[in-house]
Protein backbone atom coordinates (compact mmCIF):
# COMPACT_ATOMS: atom_id res chain seq x y z
CA UNK A 1 0.00 0.00 0.00
CA UNK A 2 2.78 1.95 1.27
CA UNK A 3 5.05 1.60 -2.56
CA UNK A 4 1.44 2.56 -4.04
CA UNK A 5 0.74 5.75 -2.47
CA UNK A 6 4.63 6.73 -3.08
CA UNK A 7 4.48 6.26 -6.94
CA UNK A 8 1.23 7.71 -6.58
CA UNK A 9 2.92 10.47 -5.07
CA UNK A 10 6.05 10.71 -7.67
CA UNK A 11 3.57 10.70 -10.38
CA UNK A 12 1.85 13.70 -9.20
CA UNK A 13 4.47 15.47 -8.84
CA UNK A 14 6.08 14.88 -11.89
CA UNK A 15 2.85 16.11 -13.64
CA UNK A 16 2.86 18.95 -11.18
CA UNK A 17 6.17 20.03 -13.10
CA UNK A 18 4.73 20.00 -16.30
CA UNK A 19 1.98 22.05 -18.34
CA UNK A 20 0.09 20.35 -21.44
CA UNK A 21 0.09 23.75 -23.80
CA UNK A 22 -1.27 24.41 -27.32
CA UNK A 23 0.35 26.88 -29.53
CA UNK A 24 -1.95 29.65 -28.87
CA UNK A 25 -1.51 28.74 -24.93
CA UNK A 26 2.26 29.57 -25.58
CA UNK A 27 1.75 32.55 -27.72
CA UNK A 28 -0.40 34.15 -25.08
CA UNK A 29 1.87 33.30 -22.40
CA UNK A 30 4.80 34.83 -24.76
CA UNK A 31 3.45 38.17 -25.45
CA UNK A 32 2.46 38.00 -21.52
CA UNK A 33 5.72 37.45 -20.40
CA UNK A 34 8.54 37.19 -22.68
CA UNK A 35 11.62 39.95 -21.18
CA UNK A 36 12.73 40.85 -24.71
CA UNK A 37 9.80 42.00 -25.73
CA UNK A 38 8.88 43.60 -23.36
CA UNK A 39 12.39 45.76 -23.08
CA UNK A 40 12.41 46.60 -26.58
CA UNK A 41 8.40 48.05 -25.85
CA UNK A 42 10.43 50.86 -23.82
CA UNK A 43 11.84 52.28 -26.67
CA UNK A 44 8.70 53.03 -28.09
CA UNK A 45 8.21 55.15 -24.86
CA UNK A 46 11.45 56.02 -25.41
CA UNK A 47 10.78 58.28 -28.77
CA UNK A 48 7.77 59.01 -27.26
CA UNK A 49 9.27 60.75 -24.67
CA UNK A 50 12.26 62.38 -27.63
CA UNK A 51 8.78 63.99 -29.09
CA UNK A 52 8.08 65.62 -25.84
CA UNK A 53 11.24 66.92 -25.74
CA UNK A 54 11.53 68.16 -29.56
CA UNK A 55 8.42 70.37 -28.79
CA UNK A 56 9.94 72.16 -25.82
CA UNK A 57 10.89 75.70 -26.40
CA UNK A 58 14.43 76.88 -24.73
CA UNK A 59 12.67 78.76 -21.35
CA UNK A 60 12.84 82.69 -21.37
CA UNK A 61 15.62 84.29 -19.63
CA UNK A 62 15.63 86.69 -17.27
CA UNK A 63 18.18 88.98 -16.03
CA UNK A 64 18.55 92.17 -13.75
CA UNK A 65 21.23 94.85 -12.67
CA UNK A 66 21.71 97.03 -9.57
CA UNK A 67 24.08 99.59 -8.69
CA UNK A 68 27.46 98.28 -7.14
CA UNK A 69 29.11 101.28 -6.71
CA UNK A 70 27.82 104.78 -7.00
CA UNK A 71 31.05 107.04 -7.41
CA UNK A 72 29.62 110.21 -6.95
CA UNK A 73 27.59 109.53 -4.00
CA UNK A 74 30.40 107.15 -2.46
CA UNK A 75 27.91 104.47 -1.82
CA UNK A 76 28.45 100.57 -2.32
CA UNK A 77 25.03 99.22 -3.84
CA UNK A 78 23.38 102.41 -4.13
CA UNK A 79 20.20 100.62 -5.43
CA UNK A 80 17.73 103.46 -4.85
CA UNK A 81 17.56 104.74 -8.12
CA UNK A 82 19.96 102.59 -10.20
CA UNK A 83 17.93 99.10 -11.30
CA UNK A 84 17.33 97.40 -14.43
CA UNK A 85 16.11 94.22 -15.58
CA UNK A 86 15.49 92.66 -19.21
CA UNK A 87 13.48 89.43 -20.12
CA UNK A 88 14.47 87.35 -23.63
CA UNK A 89 13.49 84.71 -25.45
CA UNK A 90 14.75 82.55 -28.13
CA UNK A 91 12.55 82.49 -31.18
CA UNK A 92 13.94 79.57 -34.19
CA UNK A 93 14.02 80.56 -37.61
CA UNK A 94 14.04 78.17 -40.20
CA UNK A 95 11.45 75.94 -39.52
CA UNK A 96 13.89 74.25 -36.95
CA UNK A 97 11.65 72.80 -33.86
CA UNK A 98 9.43 71.35 -37.07
CA UNK A 99 12.04 69.50 -38.59
CA UNK A 100 13.31 68.49 -35.12
CA UNK A 101 10.19 66.96 -34.45
CA UNK A 102 9.58 65.39 -37.70
CA UNK A 103 12.73 63.46 -37.05
CA UNK A 104 11.38 62.37 -33.97
CA UNK A 105 8.40 61.15 -35.05
CA UNK A 106 10.07 59.50 -37.72
CA UNK A 107 12.81 57.55 -34.90
CA UNK A 108 9.21 56.37 -33.30
CA UNK A 109 8.49 54.81 -36.44
CA UNK A 110 11.60 53.18 -36.64
CA UNK A 111 11.84 51.84 -32.56
CA UNK A 112 7.92 50.68 -34.03
CA UNK A 113 9.41 48.61 -37.09
CA UNK A 114 12.31 46.88 -34.70
CA UNK A 115 9.63 45.99 -32.10
CA UNK A 116 7.98 44.23 -35.15
CA UNK A 117 10.84 42.65 -36.37
CA UNK A 118 11.53 41.75 -33.09
CA UNK A 119 8.27 40.32 -32.57
CA UNK A 120 7.79 38.23 -35.85
CA UNK A 121 11.65 36.92 -34.74
CA UNK A 122 10.81 35.85 -31.48
CA UNK A 123 7.39 33.89 -32.08
CA UNK A 124 8.94 32.11 -35.10
CA UNK A 125 11.79 31.29 -32.13
CA UNK A 126 9.19 30.22 -30.17
CA UNK A 127 6.71 27.80 -32.96
CA UNK A 128 10.05 26.43 -33.98
CA UNK A 129 11.08 25.26 -30.55
CA UNK A 130 7.49 24.12 -29.73
CA UNK A 131 7.71 21.91 -33.50
CA UNK A 132 10.98 21.03 -32.47
CA UNK A 133 9.89 19.78 -28.99
CA UNK A 134 6.69 17.85 -30.20
CA UNK A 135 8.59 15.53 -32.59
CA UNK A 136 11.54 15.06 -30.16
CA UNK A 137 9.06 13.79 -27.64
CA UNK A 138 7.80 11.59 -30.33
CA UNK A 139 11.12 10.05 -31.11
CA UNK A 140 11.44 9.76 -27.73
CA UNK A 141 8.02 7.61 -27.64
CA UNK A 142 9.08 5.71 -30.73
CA UNK A 143 12.96 5.01 -28.73
CA UNK A 144 11.56 3.50 -25.79
CA UNK A 145 8.75 1.13 -27.25
CA UNK A 146 11.41 -0.33 -29.24
CA UNK A 147 13.89 -0.07 -26.15
CA UNK A 148 11.23 -1.81 -23.91
CA UNK A 149 10.76 -4.66 -25.99
CA UNK A 150 14.81 -5.25 -27.03
CA UNK A 151 15.47 -4.81 -23.31
CA UNK A 152 13.68 -8.02 -22.61
CA UNK A 153 15.22 -9.38 -25.61
CA UNK A 154 17.90 -9.00 -24.86
CA UNK A 155 17.71 -10.40 -20.99
CA UNK A 156 16.63 -13.14 -22.46
CA UNK A 157 19.07 -13.96 -24.47
CA UNK A 158 22.01 -13.05 -21.81
CA UNK A 159 19.81 -16.06 -19.49
CA UNK A 160 20.01 -18.56 -22.54
CA UNK A 161 23.18 -17.60 -23.47
CA UNK A 162 25.10 -18.20 -19.98
CA UNK A 163 22.94 -21.86 -19.88
CA UNK A 164 24.56 -22.30 -23.61
CA UNK A 165 22.09 -22.36 -25.32
CA UNK A 166 22.35 -19.27 -27.53
CA UNK A 167 25.68 -17.98 -29.05
CA UNK A 168 27.24 -15.35 -27.12
CA UNK A 169 27.46 -13.63 -30.87
CA UNK A 170 23.62 -13.24 -30.74
CA UNK A 171 23.96 -11.44 -27.40
CA UNK A 172 26.65 -9.35 -28.37
CA UNK A 173 24.25 -8.16 -31.88
CA UNK A 174 21.25 -7.69 -29.80
CA UNK A 175 23.57 -5.76 -27.39
CA UNK A 176 24.62 -3.56 -30.23
CA UNK A 177 20.91 -2.68 -31.50
CA UNK A 178 20.52 -1.70 -27.68
CA UNK A 179 23.31 0.70 -27.48
CA UNK A 180 22.29 2.53 -30.54
CA UNK A 181 18.84 3.01 -29.14
CA UNK A 182 20.07 4.18 -25.93
CA UNK A 183 22.30 6.78 -27.87
CA UNK A 184 19.48 7.80 -29.83
CA UNK A 185 17.50 8.44 -26.59
CA UNK A 186 20.44 10.19 -24.81
CA UNK A 187 20.47 12.43 -28.02
CA UNK A 188 17.20 12.84 -27.66
CA UNK A 189 16.99 13.62 -24.28
CA UNK A 190 19.82 15.98 -24.57
CA UNK A 191 17.80 17.86 -27.73
CA UNK A 192 14.52 18.19 -25.30
CA UNK A 193 15.94 19.61 -22.18
CA UNK A 194 17.62 21.95 -24.57
CA UNK A 195 13.94 22.84 -25.91
CA UNK A 196 12.27 23.23 -23.17
CA UNK A 197 14.88 25.29 -21.64
CA UNK A 198 13.94 27.73 -24.69
CA UNK A 199 10.69 27.46 -24.53
CA UNK A 200 10.76 28.48 -20.58
CA UNK A 201 12.75 31.79 -21.39
CA UNK A 202 10.28 32.52 -24.63
CA UNK A 203 7.15 32.17 -22.48
CA UNK A 204 7.97 33.14 -18.68
CA UNK A 205 6.55 29.76 -17.69
CA UNK A 206 9.19 27.87 -15.42
CA UNK A 207 7.72 24.69 -15.45
CA UNK A 208 8.11 21.86 -18.58
CA UNK A 209 5.80 22.45 -21.37
CA UNK A 210 4.36 19.21 -23.11
CA UNK A 211 2.95 20.18 -26.58
CA UNK A 212 -0.87 19.69 -26.61
CA UNK A 213 -1.30 18.95 -30.69
CA UNK A 214 -3.22 16.46 -32.05
CA UNK A 215 -2.16 14.38 -35.04
CA UNK A 216 -5.26 15.50 -36.83
CA UNK A 217 -3.67 19.10 -36.31
CA UNK A 218 0.01 18.52 -37.20
CA UNK A 219 -1.71 16.65 -40.66
CA UNK A 220 -3.35 20.04 -40.72
CA UNK A 221 0.15 21.92 -40.83
CA UNK A 222 1.88 19.81 -42.57
CA UNK A 223 -0.33 19.71 -45.36
CA UNK A 224 -1.18 23.58 -45.50
CA UNK A 225 0.37 25.32 -48.66
CA UNK A 226 1.62 28.89 -49.53
CA UNK A 227 -1.06 30.93 -51.24
CA UNK A 228 0.54 31.84 -54.32
CA UNK A 229 3.81 31.64 -56.32
CA UNK A 230 7.59 32.26 -55.62
CA UNK A 231 6.82 35.70 -57.35
CA UNK A 232 4.30 36.50 -55.13
CA UNK A 233 5.97 35.77 -52.08
CA UNK A 234 8.78 38.07 -52.75
CA UNK A 235 5.88 41.05 -53.80
CA UNK A 236 4.27 40.32 -50.38
CA UNK A 237 7.66 40.15 -48.83
CA UNK A 238 8.59 43.49 -49.67
CA UNK A 239 5.70 44.95 -48.46
CA UNK A 240 5.50 43.49 -45.11
CA UNK A 241 8.75 42.31 -43.77
CA UNK A 242 9.63 44.68 -40.89
CA UNK A 243 13.08 44.61 -41.45
CA UNK A 244 13.07 45.93 -44.77
CA UNK A 245 10.52 48.43 -44.45
CA UNK A 246 12.96 49.67 -41.42
CA UNK A 247 15.58 50.03 -44.35
CA UNK A 248 12.88 52.31 -46.44
CA UNK A 249 12.19 54.56 -43.77
CA UNK A 250 15.93 55.00 -42.71
CA UNK A 251 15.78 56.70 -46.23
CA UNK A 252 13.32 58.90 -44.84
CA UNK A 253 14.87 59.34 -41.53
CA UNK A 254 18.12 60.20 -42.93
CA UNK A 255 16.27 63.15 -45.44
CA UNK A 256 14.22 64.52 -42.22
CA UNK A 257 17.91 64.65 -40.28
CA UNK A 258 19.60 66.44 -43.27
CA UNK A 259 16.50 68.40 -43.26
CA UNK A 260 16.73 69.98 -39.97
CA UNK A 261 20.38 69.75 -39.84
CA UNK A 262 19.84 72.87 -43.08
CA UNK A 263 17.47 74.82 -40.88
CA UNK A 264 19.99 74.93 -37.97
CA UNK A 265 22.01 77.46 -40.18
CA UNK A 266 19.95 79.53 -40.18
CA UNK A 267 20.17 82.47 -37.43
CA UNK A 268 17.84 82.23 -34.58
CA UNK A 269 16.25 85.61 -33.08
CA UNK A 270 16.63 86.74 -29.53
CA UNK A 271 14.00 88.87 -28.59
CA UNK A 272 13.78 90.74 -25.30
CA UNK A 273 12.31 94.00 -23.23
CA UNK A 274 14.53 95.94 -20.91
CA UNK A 275 13.79 98.39 -17.91
CA UNK A 276 15.88 100.84 -16.78
CA UNK A 277 15.77 102.88 -13.65
CA UNK A 278 17.68 106.13 -14.34
CA UNK A 279 20.45 104.47 -16.73
CA UNK A 280 19.31 105.01 -20.26
CA UNK A 281 18.21 108.21 -22.14
CA UNK A 282 15.05 108.42 -20.11
CA UNK A 283 14.05 107.41 -16.73
CA UNK A 284 12.39 104.51 -15.93
CA UNK A 285 12.82 103.68 -19.72
CA UNK A 286 11.47 100.66 -21.48
CA UNK A 287 13.43 99.30 -24.34
CA UNK A 288 12.75 96.21 -27.24
CA UNK A 289 15.77 93.99 -27.11
CA UNK A 290 16.54 92.11 -30.75
CA UNK A 291 19.74 89.94 -31.27
CA UNK A 292 20.61 87.66 -34.44
CA UNK A 293 24.14 86.02 -34.72
CA UNK A 294 25.86 87.62 -37.73
CA UNK A 295 25.06 84.50 -40.62
CA UNK A 296 29.08 84.79 -42.68
CA UNK A 297 29.55 81.81 -42.90
CA UNK A 298 27.69 78.34 -42.20
CA UNK A 299 28.00 76.99 -38.76
CA UNK A 300 26.58 73.07 -39.40
CA UNK A 301 27.63 72.51 -42.82
CA UNK A 302 29.79 69.60 -42.20
CA UNK A 303 26.80 68.05 -40.35
CA UNK A 304 24.85 69.44 -43.24
CA UNK A 305 27.03 66.77 -45.39
CA UNK A 306 27.12 63.96 -43.23
CA UNK A 307 23.27 63.96 -43.30
CA UNK A 308 23.42 63.81 -46.79
CA UNK A 309 26.00 61.29 -47.17
CA UNK A 310 23.66 58.84 -44.82
CA UNK A 311 20.98 59.40 -47.12
CA UNK A 312 22.90 57.86 -49.91
CA UNK A 313 24.51 55.13 -47.67
CA UNK A 314 20.83 54.17 -46.63
CA UNK A 315 19.85 53.72 -50.02
CA UNK A 316 22.26 51.83 -50.75
CA UNK A 317 21.74 49.17 -47.48
CA UNK A 318 17.78 49.65 -48.98
CA UNK A 319 19.48 47.97 -51.99
CA UNK A 320 21.21 45.31 -50.29
CA UNK A 321 18.37 44.27 -48.09
CA UNK A 322 15.64 43.98 -50.76
CA UNK A 323 17.88 41.84 -52.89
CA UNK A 324 18.92 40.03 -49.67
CA UNK A 325 15.27 38.97 -48.72
CA UNK A 326 14.27 38.47 -51.96
CA UNK A 327 16.95 35.82 -52.27
CA UNK A 328 16.51 34.34 -48.97
CA UNK A 329 12.11 34.19 -49.91
CA UNK A 330 13.37 32.27 -52.84
CA UNK A 331 15.90 29.76 -51.28
CA UNK A 332 13.38 29.46 -48.36
CA UNK A 333 10.56 28.78 -50.77
CA UNK A 334 12.51 26.07 -52.37
CA UNK A 335 13.39 24.36 -49.67
CA UNK A 336 9.83 24.05 -48.45
CA UNK A 337 8.86 23.02 -51.64
CA UNK A 338 11.42 20.03 -51.90
CA UNK A 339 10.86 18.80 -48.00
CA UNK A 340 7.17 18.99 -48.96
CA UNK A 341 7.22 17.10 -52.74
CA UNK A 342 9.74 14.71 -50.22
CA UNK A 343 7.32 14.01 -47.90
CA UNK A 344 4.22 13.46 -50.33
CA UNK A 345 6.12 10.38 -52.02
CA UNK A 346 5.67 8.74 -48.85
CA UNK A 347 2.15 7.88 -48.57
CA UNK A 348 -0.12 7.33 -45.83
CA UNK A 349 -0.05 3.45 -46.82
CA UNK A 350 3.92 3.58 -46.93
CA UNK A 351 3.77 4.52 -42.77
CA UNK A 352 0.93 2.60 -42.07
CA UNK A 353 2.97 -0.37 -43.84
CA UNK A 354 5.66 0.14 -42.13
CA UNK A 355 4.36 -0.35 -38.79
CA UNK A 356 1.93 -3.37 -39.67
CA UNK A 357 5.95 -4.95 -41.21
CA UNK A 358 7.19 -4.17 -37.78
CA UNK A 359 4.50 -5.73 -35.59
CA UNK A 360 4.95 -8.42 -38.05
CA UNK A 361 8.85 -9.03 -37.49
CA UNK A 362 8.32 -9.17 -33.52
CA UNK A 363 5.40 -11.79 -34.14
CA UNK A 364 7.24 -13.56 -36.36
CA UNK A 365 10.32 -13.55 -34.37
CA UNK A 366 8.80 -14.49 -31.12
CA UNK A 367 7.27 -17.56 -33.27
CA UNK A 368 10.77 -18.41 -34.64
CA UNK A 369 9.55 -17.87 -38.09
CA UNK A 370 13.08 -15.18 -38.62
CA UNK A 371 16.29 -15.60 -37.92
CA UNK A 372 17.92 -13.39 -35.34
CA UNK A 373 20.40 -11.81 -38.20
CA UNK A 374 17.08 -11.02 -40.25
CA UNK A 375 15.36 -9.61 -37.06
CA UNK A 376 17.83 -7.44 -36.31
CA UNK A 377 18.76 -5.92 -39.54
CA UNK A 378 14.91 -5.07 -39.83
CA UNK A 379 15.32 -3.23 -36.15
CA UNK A 380 18.19 -1.38 -36.98
CA UNK A 381 16.35 -0.05 -40.96
CA UNK A 382 13.29 0.27 -38.71
CA UNK A 383 15.15 2.65 -35.81
CA UNK A 384 16.75 5.12 -38.61
CA UNK A 385 13.58 5.23 -40.81
CA UNK A 386 11.56 5.97 -37.76
CA UNK A 387 13.79 8.87 -36.59
CA UNK A 388 13.82 10.01 -40.10
CA UNK A 389 10.47 10.16 -40.78
CA UNK A 390 9.54 12.37 -37.84
CA UNK A 391 12.57 14.66 -38.80
CA UNK A 392 11.11 15.03 -42.01
CA UNK A 393 7.76 16.35 -41.21
CA UNK A 394 9.79 18.57 -38.14
CA UNK A 395 11.86 20.36 -41.21
CA UNK A 396 8.53 21.39 -43.47
CA UNK A 397 7.08 22.83 -40.33
CA UNK A 398 10.79 24.40 -39.97
CA UNK A 399 10.69 25.29 -43.29
CA UNK A 400 7.14 27.04 -43.15
CA UNK A 401 8.24 29.29 -40.19
CA UNK A 402 10.92 30.31 -42.02
CA UNK A 403 8.74 31.82 -45.11
CA UNK A 404 6.51 32.84 -42.43
CA UNK A 405 9.28 34.87 -40.82
CA UNK A 406 10.72 36.36 -43.65
CA UNK A 407 6.95 37.31 -45.68
CA UNK A 408 5.58 38.20 -42.38
CA UNK A 409 1.60 37.99 -43.45
CA UNK A 410 -1.03 35.32 -43.99
CA UNK A 411 0.42 33.00 -46.81
CA UNK A 412 -0.64 29.32 -45.24
CA UNK A 413 -4.49 28.04 -46.02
Amino acid sequence: MNKIAGLLIAISSFMAGQQQMSLSDCEEAFQKNNLQLLAEQYNINMADADILQAKIWELPQLSGQINAYNPEGKKVFDIGSAKGAQITQLIYMGGKKKNEIAFSKSNKELAQLQFSQLLVDLRTQLHATYFNLYYEKLKLGNTNKQLGYMNDLLSAYRVQSAKGNVSLKDEVRLQSLVIQLNNDKLGINKNILEFEQNLKVLTGISDDIEPQLSDADAKEILAAQPFGDENELKKKALENNSDYLYFLKLIDNSKLYSQWQKSLNVPDLNVGAGWDQNGGTFKNEVNLMLGIPLPLWKSNQGNVEKANYAIQQNQKNAEYQKLNLETKVQAAYKTWKSQYDQLAEIKATDLSNMELVYDGMLKNFRKGNVNLIEFTDFMDSYRETALQIYDMKNEIMQSAEQLNQLIQTKIFY
